[in-house]
C-alpha cells in the first residue's frame, strides 16, 4: 500500500524529571488526534527510559538556534 510519498515517522517527547510526556504520531493525522502517554520512570521499569534514550540522543545532536527561517 505504497501512496509514494516519504515521511519521517516520530513522536513528540516533552520530559520534566522522571515524568515523560509521548505524543506519539500516525502519518497523516494531527498531533491532536493521538493519544498522550504519560510515563513515569520506576525501578525495574524500562518503557520510560526507552523514550527518555531516544529524548538524549536527539538532545546530544541539537545547535543553538541562530534566529534564521529553517
Amino acid at each position: 500500500m505504497a501512496s509514494g510519498k516519504a515521511t519521517t515517522l516520530y513522536a513528540s517527547i516533552f520530559r520534566y524529571d522522571d515524568d515523560v510526556l509521548v505524543n506519539p504520531h500516525a502519518f497523516g493525522e494531527p498531533a491532536s488526534a493521538n493519544p498522550t502517554l504519560h510515563l513515569r520512570r520506576l525501578d525495574g521499569g524500562g518503557v520510560a527510559d526507552h523514550y527518555l534514550a531516544s529524548f538524549d540522543r536527539v538532545w546530544d545532536t541539537a545547535l543553538p538556534w541562530e534566529g534564521q527561517d529553517i
